[in-house]
């Protein structure tokens, strides 16, 4: 048996140069380095057994038997998997697979780095530092660029709450980088739902594994990270109304994925001295461009304490060997017709 195996964005993919595979069974590799446009897109994958993506958009209209009459498997090439539309794949027996774990390191490595660097104001103490005329020379000390919402100095982390929304192999490890580091960890119970029905009912938070209600996280914590993914659930996870609940030293911190955060309402949280910071990785639109694919990059919003990266979280020489190596067996087990690390 023969399968087409095609790679849309080679340049996020460590791809494998063989696998080992039963007799009788061959695959040819077709690899892109990008795919940017939409007939550019259908017509790659037009013939393919498999497609390994990992931001492409696999859309309805794309998973459907008149653009991709052959497809069994989509393998991302990452962990999270919302570039696919899961119901459409599912709805036609197609298997979605991810590569679960292989940036954890990395990832819980730059939501601290985030933290540090929006708590200690470092991109903007090095802009204060480099200005000419030298405000720290005229004034003596610029400290006030480094104060709290009330003009109190900053925390260090022994007094720091660290708040985990999202408790998986990710969120685990930033609750103990965060211990090692001396804060308090609580880690967050599901949001209750505002329109909840029986069959929706959420269990109560289980004393034993540590949970705390949501609402208490919010009011509670210092430092909020955010390590879940993101779903028709947790859309606007946070907006107005979680940032009135939310302690005024709070740092929210999102290596999650964009759109689970209201980035509208969180400036408006920062230009009310609700919270103390944000500092993100992802955005609801990517890739950013400017002020009309989101409100953090505003020209009003240079005085707010908002750190910025361009979702390069992930990106390590570990990441890259753990991807590939998942990311063979992943397409190894596949053209064997066995399931590993399948989400749909």
């Amino acid at each position: 048996m023969h399968f087409e195996v095609v790679a849309l964005e080679k340049q996020h993919q460590p791809l494998f140069e063989t696998l080992d595979l039963p007799p009788n069974t061959t695959y040819s590799l077709t690899s892109y380095q990008t795919t940017s446009t939409r007939d550019e897109l259908h017509a790659r994958i037009r013939n393919a057994d498999i497609v390994v993506v990992t931001t492409v958009k696999l859309d309805a209209e794309t998973l459907s038997h008149n653009v991709t009459p052959r497809l069994r498997y989509v393998i991302v090439s990452a962990t999270g998997t919302d570039c696919v539309d899961l119901q459409s794949a599912k709805a036609r027996a197609i298997r979605v697979c991810n590569c679960p774990g292989a940036n954890l390191e990395a990832v819980s490595e730059h939501a601290i780095s985030l933290y540090f660097a929006a708590r200690r104001r470092t991109v903007l103490l090095d802009q204060v530092t480099r200005r000419q005329p030298s405000e720290w020379k005229q004034r003596g000390s610029v400290n006030t660029y480094l104060r709290l919402p009330d003009g109190k100095p900053p925390l260090t982390c022994g007094d720091e709450v660290l708040g985990i929304v999202g408790y998986g192999g990710l969120g685990k490890r930033i609750a103990a980088v965060g211990r090692a580091l001396g804060m308090k960890v609580l880690v967050a119970d599901r949001k209750p739902s505002s329109n909840p029905s029986p069959g929706d009912a959420l269990p109560a938070p289980n004393a034993e594994d540590g949970r705390v209600p949501f609402d208490d996280v919010l009011r509670q914590a210092t430092v909020i990270v955010l390590s879940l993914p993101r779903n028709p659930q947790t859309l606007n996870l946070l907006s107005a109304a979680e940032f009135e609940k939310m302690h005024p030293y709070a740092l929210l911190i999102n290596i999650a994925r964009g759109g689970i955060v209201d980035e509208a309402a969180v400036v408006k949280a920062l230009r009310e001295k609700r919270i103390a910071g944000y500092a993100t990785d992802v955005y609801q639109v990517e890739p950013v461009g400017g002020p009309e694919d989101t409100p953090l990059l505003a020209e009003d919003v240079k005085d707010l304490n908002i750190t910025l990266s361009p979702h390069l979280a992930w990106l390590s020489q570990r990441t890259i060997k753990n991807l590939g190596e998942i990311l063979k067996a992943t397409t190894e087990a596949a053209l064997k017709g066995e399931y590993i690390n399948v989400v749909a």
